[in-house]
Parts: structure tokens; sequence; C-alpha cells
């Protein structure tokens, strides 16, 4: 037996940081020979066999050894060699037979096919050692986080090739070419673990050690967060420990009895997805997605998680009605397991992953997300806003003429910005299930509907928060996302597209190189109102400050263009344009905005005013001049 027997007590207390090192299969020698060992968690069967390609599938030939009662199973299988596929037969204690993937597989086959894959030890040279390094030293509340989210298999397609998925290799240089062009500073990558039906994006996941085989080798994946990082762009993967698929196959009744589920269907059903939903009070579940978190953080330096669904995971009454739940022990709503199984996530990154971070995907009103474990909090670095999201996009879709009655809609998130460390995301969830493209969510004729998501991108790039943006969304496409093609690239040649594409890649630049935009998202001085309150004409105007750096930025959420407008501005030198949505190369009106007058004249609270022409639906950022460029800039 290889499996010590500090290794079964610490797979026993659920305290296996490595467990990927001690289940599974991996390639050993023995007495001189080489083969393979396997070694599985699974308490309740009678027996497990070791079977595969190796022996034609024959569950009588590699019968696991038990350790004690432990629940682990274990055995060496020679002339095994990496590459080969394998799945165990499990004897329940009702005389079935379950012939069951890998838990702890680290590749599998390409979907359809179910079975799991040998590989060898890993011997990837990795290049990024400097990145590493950089990320340890870094706060990433402070620092800029633009991130571009990716499903991989239709981000883009062969040349020529349609039906044909890209490589991780393949992918590499054009994602970090793609990044570069608009300005994304991280690449967030729609599950990459193993999953079998496509269209679930990769969040219904069978195999949770194992990137998919559609894009290629465990190293291959290795060599694309590799290529990100040399390139300067961080990578967060998505990961879903809420919920797994029934696939008989996989982890649901693993032994013949619940395992990794929780046995109570009020508790262990997601009757909304079809799915199961873990047993986060069981200690080797919990180790099951703790190891397997540090997995993906350590053995393909990923710089986090994005934790989808982490809602559904807090409330023991999530979308059921009376009598579909239990209540905790107290009595309430909270799910105590999920709550403590988090908050011991995020203190294990803390401790084994410095400078990664972790991202909940959560809607809820629950409080601390972001605070620190040791305050009593989640802690998470980063909470989605999902609620600006909806209700940024359900203003951008009213009628100009009503949006000064809903001006709040708008402005609201500024009430409780600093309640959490928040990411502003307009993700794939609005853009899936019959919900339309972002452009075509946007109210008014075409060009209109142009200029306010030229408007909706300057808005999410210069308030405050953390930024993610779906692929595609620099396109402005007409129709929603689809998983089964790629991208619309051809648009990038249509020029009320491209022009949007130019806007993005300008705000990302802006974004990147500007402190005022992100070193100062966790303190209320960072940024300031100049007017959110201007209902008749319904623009909005804001300060981003950070030590120095100081951007003035104007929205103007109507079709009317407003000249001679006059904004109340902090003292200055003088001011210059920055960018403007509205300019021609964006595909906007071209109008003038300048000259621009600096009077010393009070307005919305200062006692200077800037006046200028402000266009049509048109977001116009501003920077203070300094005495010599002001002198220069003077009439």
């Amino acid at each position: 037996m290889f499996l010590s027997d500090f290794d079964l007590h610490l797979i026993g207390e659920g305290r296996h940081l490595r467990l990927w090192e001690a289940l599974g299969a991996h390639c050993e020698v023995l007495d001189g020979v080489p083969g393979v060992r396997f070694a599985l968690w699974a308490p309740h069967a009678l027996r497990v066999s070791a079977v595969g390609d190796f022996c034609d599938w024959d569950g009588s030939a590699w019968p696991l050894a038990q350790h004690g009662d432990s629940g682990v199973f274990e055995g060496f299988v020679p002339g095994v060699e990496p590459g080969a596929l394998y799945k165990f037969e499990i004897e329940t204690q009702r005389g079935e037979f379950l012939l069951k993937a890998d838990p702890l597989a680290r590749a599998a086959e390409r979907p359809p096919a179910t079975a799991s894959r040998v590989v060898a030890p890993s011997h990837y040279a990795w290049g990024d050692a400097g990145w590493l390094a950089e990320r340890r030293r870094r706060d990433p509340l402070r620092e800029p986080f633009f991130v571009y989210e990716v499903h991989l298999g239709s981000w883009a397609r062969a040349p020529g090739e349609p039906d044909r998925l890209l490589s991780y290799r393949e992918l590499a240089p054009l994602l970090v070419e793609h990044a570069h062009r608009y300005g994304f500073t991280h690449v967030e990558l729609m599950p990459v673990m193993e999953h079998p039906f496509a269209g679930s994006w990769g969040y219904q996941v069978t195999g949770y050690y194992a990137p998919t085989a559609r894009h290629g080798s465990p190293d291959d994946l290795r060599f694309l967060v590799d290529t990100l990082h040399q390139a300067g762009i961080g990578v967060i993967l998505d990961w879903v420990p809420a919920h797994f698929p029934r696939d008989d196959w996989a982890l649901a009744r693993f032994d013949g009895k619940p395992l990794y589920e929780h046995p109570d269907p009020r508790r262990g059903e997601h009757r909304d997805w079809g799915t199961l939903i873990f047993d986060y009070g069981r200690p080797q579940v919990r180790n099951f997605l703790l190891a397997n978190a540090l997995y993906w953080l350590q053995e393909f330096h990923a710089d986090g998680l994005r934790v989808d669904a982490v809602a559904s995971m807090l409330y023991l009454d999530y979308s059921r009605g009376p009598g579909e739940w239990e209540p905790n022990v107290h009595g309430g709503r909270e799910h105590l397991e999920a709550i403590d199984f988090l908050r011991e996530l995020n203190a294990a990154v803390a401790e084994e992953c410095p400078g990664c971070v972790t991202i909940a995907e959560e809607s809820t009103a629950f409080e601390g997300v972001t605070r620190p474990v040791d305050q009593g909090g989640l802690g998470f670095t980063f909470k989605w806003n999902m609620g600006w999201m909806h209700d940024t996009l359900a203003f951008l879709a009213r009628d100009p003429i009503h949006r000064g009655h809903h001006l709040d809609q708008l402005t609201f998130a500024m009430l409780y910005e600093h309640s959490e460390h928040f990411l502003m995301p307009l993700s794939h969830d609005e853009v899936v299930h019959l919900k339309g493209s972002l452009l075509r969510k946007m109210h008014g004729d075409p060009w209109q509907r142009f200029a306010n998501l030229r408007l909706l991108y300057a808005y999410q790039l210069t308030r405050p928060g953390k930024k993610l943006l779906f692929m595609g969304s620099e396109l402005a496409p007409e129709e929603e996302w689809d998983h089964q093609r790629c991208l619309p690239w051809h648009l990038e040649e249509v020029p009320a597209h491209a022009g949007v594409g130019r806007c993005l890649a300008a705000l990302g630049t802006l974004y990147r190189e500007r402190p005022s935009l992100w070193r100062g998202d966790p303190d209320p001085a960072g940024t300031r109102w100049i007017d959110c309150q201007d209902r008749e004409r319904t623009i909005v105007s804001y300060l981003r400050e950070a030590d120095e750096d100081r951007l003035v930025v104007v929205l103007n959420l109507t079709p009317v263009p407003r000249p001679g407008y006059r904004l109340g501005v902090p003292p200055a030198e003088g001011y210059r344009l920055v960018l403007n949505t509205d300019a021609e190369e964006f595909g906007g009106s071209g109008a003038p905005v300048g000259p621009l007058r600096l009077e010393r004249s009070p307005a919305h609270g200062f006692a200077h005013s800037l006046v200028f022409d402000l266009p049509p639906l048109a977001a116009v950022v501003f920077e203070p001049l300094p005495p010599a460029a002001a002198a220069e800039e003077s009439p």
C-alpha cells in the first residue's frame, strides 16, 4: 500500500489539502515494475475494482484492497501507462454493480465519452515566476481589475473549420493579443473542468480535477495560463461548488448511496436546475471541494476563482417553497454548513495561495461577503454586483424621455457602494436564454442603441468597483450568444460595430492608465458626485480621484445635445477632454465638445465651473491640466 496512516487520518478528518496526490490514479513504480496506483474513497462499497482498457474492463481482474474502516480502497496495477482509460467498478451493499468515473481523475476522455484517463506527472516548465512573485505583493483592491469573461469553445474557431474547437495552445496567443487590445487585466474562463454537456457552458461539472479534453491536455492548459501570465494578464477560473449533475457514471449516489450529495432531498437537490447539492457537513466532501480549489490555484497557477451560485449555497430556502426546506439547528434559513465551508475555503486560499483572489457570484443582501473571516465575514475578495447590472440595463432600456423619473435606478448602487468590495459585471447571464444581446437591450433606433451601449461601457469603466465584460460585447452583436458557434468576428469590419470596439479599447486603455479609476475603489473619497439629481436634463456627473490623479466624468443620458452646459469642477489651471464616446471614430455624431471655458462662476457646490457643449447620449471625461499644459492650450 502506498497511502500512509497520516494520509488516511487527514482524509478521515477532511483536512488533506493535497488530496489529489493521495487519491485518483498515479503512475508509480513498485518493486521495479512501473504501473498505476489507484485509490478511491467509497465508504459504502462492498468491493471496488480498477477497470479499463488495460484489462478489457473486467471487474474481476484488479480488485482494490480496503484500508480498514477509512472507506478508502487502494491497489497497484502493473504495466498500465499514461493515456490509459479507466473507471472504478463498485459493488454496492444492495448487490448492484456501478461503473464510475474517478472523482479525482486529472484527465478524462473527450465528451461524450466518459472514462477517466491516466496522466503522467507533469513536468511542465513554467515561465511565470516573475508574475507569481509580483502577484504576492499586489493589493487587488487597489489595482486595475478589468476581466474578460470567456467560454473557450465558442470564443473562436479555426478559420475554415467552424466545427473544430481550438486547443489551449492555439487559443493562448489569440487571447493575449485580444486582451491587450482592449485593456483587459484578467481573463476569466468559464468552467474548464470536465463536463458532459456543452450547452451547460461548463457549469455542470463531472470531472472536478480534470481540465476539459475538448481543448487538449492538462499541460496544454498550463501553457495557456503561462502564456497569459508572461504577457501580464491574470487568469480567473469559474468554479462550481454549489451543485453537480445527476449523471449515473459520475458523483451521483457514488457508491450506491448518497455520498457527495446531502441525503435529504430538501438539502440535497436543486429542483430548478435538476442537479444535486454537496453535503457540506461531511468532512470528506468539504475536503474534496477545498482541495479542488487549491488544486487549480497551485497546479495550474490560476490567480483566482469566481465561485458560482454562492446565493444558492447560503440559504436553505433558496428557490424553495413552504414545506420544501428544513430550517437549521437555530430555526433559521441560513445554510450554516455551507457558510462554514465558504469561510474555510477563503481562509485556506489566503493562507496557501497568497495573492490569489476569490469572487462570489452572489445576488442577495447577505452581509459580510467580502469581510475578512476573522471579522465574521465570508472572506471573499470581491462580490459580483448583480443589482448594479440589472438596474443599469433596465435603466438604459427605458425611453430617454422617461429616464429622468428613474434616475435613482442608475445611481442607487452608489448608496451601498462600500458595503462590500464589488465587481461590476456585464456577464453571460444577461445575454443567454432569450434575453437578447446588450445592444438589443438598449433603447431607441439603431444609432441610439449603439450610443447607449458606448455610454454603458463608459459608465462601467469609470465608476468605482472592478469590472467584468462577457466576450463578444466588444463586437456589439445583434444576436445573443450561442455556445454552438463562435463569436461573429466579421462585425469588426462593420463600421457601427467596429466603432464600439474602438471605444471600448480607448476606455480600457484609459482605465488601466489612470490610477483615479481604481486605486481609490475601497475609499468613499475615491468617488464624489458632482450632480446626480438633474432629473430634468437627465445628466449625471462625478469625480474619480486618487493621490494627484483626477478625472471628471459626465453622462448625458438622453439624445438631446446640451450646448453651453455648465459643470461645477474643482479649481485647476484648465481642463482637457480625455475621452468622448460620441467621437466620430467611435460611431458617434462627432459634434465638437469644445472650446472648453473654465470660469470663476459657482456651480454644483464648486467655486469654478467648466462650460462646454455636451453631445447626445454620450459620456465625456475631462482631466485638470498642469500649469504648463494650461498655458499651452490657452487661446
